[in-house]
């Protein structure tokens, strides 16, 4: 029984995918704030444009 849970305690096998996952998880704000961003000066720009033709 003690070799299995020094077995389970030394597995990191489980720490590569958490990680992995909050590298995926930071790219995915980053990716978010930047779309964002654009999306509120694309909008910007299309209202100026939009006034600009009536």
């Amino acid at each position: 029984m003690f070799r299995y849970l020094n077995q389970f305690w030394n597995d990191q096998s489980g720490a590569t995918a958490i990680e992995y996952g909050l590298i995926a998880a930071g790219i995915a704000v980053a990716i978010i704030a930047t779309v964002q961003a654009l999306g509120t000066n694309l909008n910007t720009t299309f209202q100026s444009v939009s006034t600009a033709l009536k």
